[in-house]
């Protein structure tokens, strides 16, 4: 039950129809106990400034921020971490009494993910696709010691997120377009791939790198997590490849998002089985 005591958290964005992280952070403070509630607000860009101060007149302890606000939403929050900043997005505010702190947990999301199969540090990574979620996990793998290659449909896309990083970081990303696809796996020890190919309802769409480019051993980390086997994925296991679902992102950066508020561990275990839970409509 929904009382005066009980503590808000929520997600903005716009539209936030298919989104999972009510079901996820909702288990999550059920299994604790917690008089805790997550709500999604749909808010259109025209409106973000007024939610943004509206939420922390609420009281609301925290947000998720989607598409489209992760950049835009910088302009209205008082302190950002580090993290955050080189990225220059951000995913989840915190409110506190005197201002409203932003963090990107989609960089370490994705990271954890990673560390969970390979190390990171020395690897060769070949990441596709160039909008957010590519920008947050091509900074943060470059910060842990990663050579990185983006490759983007359009590769002056590719080219200005290697720029930036090369500004904030002065680590030096090599860029290019899609055709180099063939020669840059070849190599690699990991594949990300952020482009939403193979996403529901498009599961049959063709992936972008095929089993025959693949080899044993290298780590197929697809940011689609709905299906939760793609069909980069399913090339992946064909070539004796190591797949990696895009839930665990989201899985991690919730987690993440979930300590910055409470203060307490997340139940993983049981906002894993959420998710799950929530894609086979049970």
């Amino acid at each position: 039950m929904i009382t005066g005591n009980t503590q808000l958290t929520g997600i903005i964005g716009y539209p936030l129809t298919h989104s999972l992280s009510p079901q996820m952070h909702n288990a999550a403070f059920k299994a604790l106990g917690m008089d805790w509630v997550y709500v999604p607000f749909p808010v259109k860009p025209s409106g973000l400034e007024e939610a943004v101060r509206g939420l922390g007149a609420l009281n609301v302890r925290g947000v998720n921020v989607t598409i489209p606000h992760k950049e835009s939403v910088l302009e209205y929050i008082g302190e950002v971490d580090e993290t955050a900043s080189l990225i220059g997005a951000v995913n989840t505010l915190k409110f506190e009494e005197e201002t409203i702190r932003g963090y990107n947990t989609d960089a370490s999301g994705c990271l954890r993910a990673l560390e969970e199969v390979t190390s990171v540090d020395g690897s060769s990574v070949i990441i596709l696709g160039a909008g957010g979620a590519a920008r947050a996990c091509a900074f943060q793998l470059a910060v842990e010691g990663a050579s990185v290659t983006i490759l983007n449909r359009t590769p002056e896309r590719a080219r200005a997120l290697a720029e930036d990083i090369k500004g904030a970081l002065d680590i030096g990303v090599k860029h290019g377009g899609y055709e180099l696809i063939p020669a840059c796996v070849e190599g690699a020890d990991i594949l990300i791939d952020t482009t939403p190919v193979g996403m529901y309802p498009h599961m049959d769409d063709e992936p972008l790198v095929k089993a025959e480019l693949m080899h044993e051993g290298l780590v197929v980390y697809d940011l689609v997590y709905n299906p939760p086997e793609t069909c980069l994925l399913r090339e992946a296991r064909a070539a004796g490849a190591v797949p990696v679902s895009g839930l665990r992102m989201l899985l991690y950066q919730g987690a993440e998002a979930f300590r910055i508020w409470s203060g307490r561990e997340p139940p993983l275990d049981v906002m894993e089985k959420a998710l799950l839970d929530a894609l086979q409509g049970v």
